[in-house]
């Protein structure tokens, strides 16, 4: 009584005592994982140590110094200057171009193809329906190697030669060199043109952009494709014009035993391409149709209920809700299309297996180094996508709050 009496009536208890921050769990966790980090790191080194006795003991220099030396092979396919007397950082470089270009160049291939499949696979059309679940069916169950094969040794391969090759309007020629196509060349004042293109882009994003927001704020909103029709034509044209830019379409002739002018897209790209978009692009179909029945039934009854038509239902509604259940698994696909591009070393494409982990290594012998390089490369790749399709993720479910 005298201690109740003696506190001073104004003061409210104390919340609970605090517990101690070292208890006896938290110590034997810690101690776990100090364990395990001091495991790992001396697996690490003792790894390390072996392989570099290893090297020692053969003679094998270690370090990345031979990249400064004279390669001493050709290239079939370089978007970059690249000869015999070029060095292996050269071809190091090569390797990694030619394989973005064919990642990328997949991955819109295989969208592409991925939406429209997935858009057919719930089509009301019976026929339709069933086209794109055969398709799915194919390209899902067959293992992408013997895809690569297919197209490469069955399709490309046996076309004809040169002067007997497939023509497409006296424009573009195909036979097995590859599919030759005009190029297109700007004169000096291109620049123009190509800086009117970008800012047409951006105009047309920008527009996008204040039309959603605006469609969100009220309901209705204007079209957008005139900005995209003016960002990608006449903005360019009218660059074109003033600045008098000179825009000229080598179309290629047969000349001898081969065409002359034009560009040439090699077998080997051809055949990695198709392989790798389509058996992609089979299982995007799959993700897009689960994402559009992911959607509640109750939203497309809301469609029918306020007259759209069933494209508009899709396009406004249906399919920006199921971008949240798309995204997620599209990024797992676009990770493996990227990976998979070491395939395209079995039929001789020019990428990072073929040269850096295939002839760098034979020549120089230096396979500690060269695996780096590839698996460096790789993780690279993997984290750019990953972080671009997070980003992109995150749009999607900030937009839906």
């Amino acid at each position: 009584m005298a201690d109740t009496a003696s506190q001073s009536p104004g003061r409210l208890p104390s919340g609970p005592p605090r517990a101690p921050f070292l208890t006896r769990g938290r110590i034997r966790s810690l101690a776990v994982q100090i364990l395990f980090i001091a495991a790992l790191v001396w697996v690490v080194h003792f790894l390390f140590s072996n392989t570099m006795s290893n090297l020692s003991r053969q003679g094998i220099a270690s370090g990345f110094g031979f990249l400064g030396n004279r390669a001493g092979f050709d290239v079939s396919l370089h978007y970059i200057p690249f000869s015999s007397s070029s060095t292996y950082l050269q071809g190091f470089w090569v390797a990694v171009i030619n394989t973005l270009v064919l990642s990328a160049l997949g991955i819109v291939l295989a969208t592409f193809l991925g939406f429209g499949l997935g858009l057919a696979r719930v089509s009301r059309n019976w026929l339709i329906a069933r086209l794109a679940t055969v398709y799915i069916e194919i390209f899902r169950n067959i293992p992408l190697l013997l895809q690569l094969f297919f197209w490469y040794f069955a399709i490309l391969r046996p076309l004809p030669n040169p002067r007997d090759s497939v023509d497409f309007g006296g424009i573009a020629f195909l036979n097995n060199r590859g599919l030759v196509v005009p190029e297109p060349i700007l004169g000096a004042s291109g620049n123009a043109v190509l800086m009117a293109l970008v800012i047409g882009v951006m105009l047309g994003i920008v527009q996008t952009r204040r039309m959603r927001k605006l469609r969100d704020a009220t309901g209705d909103a204007g079209p957008v494709w005139p900005w995209w029709l003016g960002g990608l034509i006449a903005l360019p044209l009218l660059a074109w014009a003033v600045s008098g830019a000179r825009f000229e379409l080598i179309i290629p002739e047969l000349r001898g035993f081969n065409f002359q002018g034009g560009m040439v897209i090699l077998p080997e790209m051809l055949a990695a391409l198709l392989g790798l978009s389509f058996y992609i692009s089979a299982a995007v179909g799959e993700i897009v149709r689960a994402g559009i029945q992911g959607v509640p039934k109750g939203q497309y009854e809301a469609a029918v209920a306020m007259g759209h038509s069933r494209w508009e239902m899709m396009r406004l509604i249906v399919l920006p809700q199921a971008m949240r259940i798309i995204i997620p698994p599209l990024a797992t696909q676009y990770l493996s299309l990227a990976k998979n591009t070491s395939l395209a070393a079995a039929i001789a494409f020019p990428e990072i297996i073929s040269i850096v982990a295939g002839t760098t290594l034979t020549q120089t012998g230096q396979a500690v180094e060269t695996i780096l390089l590839a698996m460096g490369f790789y993780i690279t790749v993997s984290l750019f996508i990953a972080a671009v399709m997070n980003f992109f993720n995150y749009r999607v479910l900030r937009n839906d709050r």
